[in-house]
């Protein structure tokens, strides 16, 4: 219910021909950035912060420029990069606009390498010059390189040192130029690799550089790079020299898809959205595997070569549960599931009593796992239908039979979203008051003190939304008893991989565990992990241990859920209200093959996740909740 800033997009377009080959058969040389601009605007949740667009032509002439930038801040980015990008173009006449040739030698952004990126920010640093993608610019053309991506490291500490003690001196302290240096540095060194290799002898200086570029090994630059990075990441990039790359995470954290046919290659941060742009079928489209790079090499020949050895796979289930469009055949089918494995719980929490519940979801991205709970509980009604009839067998009467066929799951769209609340209001109490009204509740929609209301949302992580706003909305209808469900299991840690979850004091079911420590006199519990974590603080993060798991450990789910449904129901809401979240042998049966729970269990795939969860909790117990403080 409170909206989750979380991985950033990326879009890749390759093409494979010259332009004029588009312009002939698509009447238009645009075809690349047009299919650019489609990835990205269908991706458009995935980043509502800046965006940015990098191009590469081949073939131009010294003194011609060949490696194009466009970037933006806010949520109408794309629009307004794009809008840019066209704007060198209004002054052509109609001949010129649709001369392949004189685009190719002319205009800014007419070429066969597009790299485009969405963002959102994960660590409240803000300004145009951490919108991707970022450029590294020299007058070798083969050393020239602009990068994007969807990452977060854990070890930036490590890296910096490293590249410091090599000689190095970074001019930021942040991931992404990093990041740039190092792919930077090492191709700069595989420009030297090969200089040193080809024989200069009769030769030229253009020729020498044109052996240079026809010779690089992508691949080369990024095992010399990737094997030191702990965290997860896709990472595109494109050379001066026309070489484009897409390279994953050995553990596949963060997600990548891709297409190829004998036109264009494409990339992309979600499947669904190459089917709909490249108009193609769901086994058209493949994921780049973990530790796995798609290399387009300069004559546009296509490469997938294994950068890192593969790690256990641990991709994002938060992608599956959240993050990425429903519209993803498979995404749907687990989502639904996600719901239906809920009906156990939610009867618990009825008491059985289906014929006196209303079913209903906010917001709408848990429509889909309201549509499988539905049909859970349909299942559900139809055995006790089947075993009341057996049981009635021939003596059951026709009023009998009609009543039993009757009874249906009941369903209503109890809330409708009016506005986006504004916040030019400062002042905490009026700002709550007005919180309430951003939801309008559909009156006459259940039994007033008979009617139990059972609402789904796909998580909950820090409550606020719901406390400030949708109990106390709800609670105008007057159900007999509000069940909040979750889709998700409780969030319990920290994300350090790309998701704006990082601060422990932030998390609703961290604050319930405290309060029943506090409650139950465990303060101990506190100071111990505390003290635990604070002595390992300096390890190698291979070594550390993610020792926050021991504040969960004194109680069952259940408690913490009842602790939480205390937290949030404010103080004149007399309506019971109870929170059910979804188990995580749950989430893993609708989400086979996405095992990366870490948010839920504590679990981190990479050593670098316990130490900054460690760091976290320290965080926490001092006071210092800034995440910059967690690197």
């Amino acid at each position: 219910m409170e909206p989750i800033k979380h991985e950033c997009g990326i879009a890749v377009v390759r093409l494979r021909k010259p332009l004029e080959y588009y312009q002939q058969k698509y009447g238009t040389w645009m075809y690349g950035l047009n299919k650019l601009y489609l990835l990205m605007e269908k991706q458009h949740n995935r980043g509502q912060e800046g965006a940015g667009v990098a191009c590469v032509k081949q073939n131009m002439n010294p003194g011609e420029e060949f490696m194009f930038r466009e970037r933006a801040e806010g949520a109408n980015a794309i629009t307004e990069v794009f809008a840019q990008i066209h704007s060198n173009y209004e002054k052509l006449t109609d001949l010129q606009l649709n001369d392949p040739l004189f685009a190719a030698n002319t205009l800014p952004f007419a070429g066969n390498s597009y790299i485009g990126h969405l963002r959102y920010s994960t660590t409240g640093r803000s300004g145009i010059s951490y919108v991707h993608p970022f450029m590294r610019r020299s007058n070798w053309k083969s050393k020239n390189l602009a990068v994007c991506g969807n990452f977060n490291f854990t070890n930036v500490d490590e890296v910096f040192e490293m590249m410091y003690q090599s000689g190095q001196h970074p001019r930021r302290y942040a991931d992404t130029f990093i990041l740039l240096e190092q792919l930077g540095h090492r191709l700069d060194r595989e420009v030297e690799r090969v200089y040193q290799s080809i024989n200069k002898k009769n030769k030229n200086g253009q020729e020498i550089n044109e052996e240079i570029e026809t010779n690089i090994k992508i691949e080369n630059v990024l095992r010399s790079t990737v094997k030191h990075w702990d965290g997860g990441f896709v990472i595109c990039g494109l050379t001066g020299s026309g070489e484009t790359f897409v390279v994953r995470d050995p553990w596949g954290i963060r997600p990548a898809y891709y297409y190829v046919d004998d036109e264009i290659v494409v990339v992309a941060s979600e499947r669904p959205v190459i089917q709909t742009v490249m108009n193609v079928e769901s086994d058209s489209v493949h994921e780049v595997n973990p530790g796995e790079a798609i290399i387009v090499k300069q004559d546009a020949s296509i490469e997938t070569s294994q950068i890192v050895r593969p790690k256990k796979k641990q991709a994002c289930s938060f992608e599956r549960i959240y993050f990425s469009r429903g519209s993803d055949s498979d995404i749907y089918k687990e989502r639904k599931k996600l719901g239906e494995n809920l009906v156990p719980a939610v009867l618990k929490a009825v008491d059985n009593d289906i014929d006196n519940t209303v079913f209903s979801f906010i917001p709408n991205t848990a429509e889909v796992a309201f549509y499988g709970m539905l049909e859970g509980f349909e299942k559900y009604l139809n055995t006790l239908k089947e075993q009341e009839i057996i049981r009635k067998g021939n003596k059951i009467s026709s009023d009998e039979l009609h009543r039993i066929l009757s009874r249906r799951i009941r369903f209503e769209k109890v809330a409708i979203k009016d506005i986006k609340l504004r916040t030019f209001i400062s002042e905490s109490n009026t700002r709550n008051d007005l919180a309430t009204h951003v939801y309008d509740v559909t009156y006459g929609s259940i039994v007033p003190y008979k009617d139990n209301l059972v609402v789904i949302d796909d998580s909950i992580v820090r409550g606020t939304t719901l406390k400030q706003s949708i109990i106390r909305m709800l609670d105008r209808l007057h159900p007999k008893k509000i069940v909040i469900v979750s889709s998700s299991p409780q969030i319990r840690y920290p994300d350090c991989y790309g998701i704006d979850m990082s601060r422990m004091g932030e998390f609703i079911a961290f604050k319930a565990a405290i309060a029943l420590l506090q409650e139950k006199n465990m303060q101990s519990v506190i100071q111990e992990t505390y003290e635990k974590a604070k002595q390992q603080q300096h390890l190698p993060k291979e070594q550390i241990v993610n020792y926050v798991k021991d504040i969960y450990k004194p109680f069952t789910d259940e408690q913490i859920s009842d602790k939480i449904a205390e937290l949030l129901t404010p103080s004149y809401v007399t309506t019971k209200i109870s929170i059910v979240y979804q188990k995580t042998n749950g989430l893993h049966d609708a989400c086979k093959g996405y095992s990366g729970d870490w948010y839920f269990t504590g679990n981190y795939p990479t050593p670098g996740g316990n130490k900054l969860v460690n760091n976290a909790f320290i965080n926490f117990v001092e006071g210092n909740d800034d995440l910059r403080a967690l690197k």
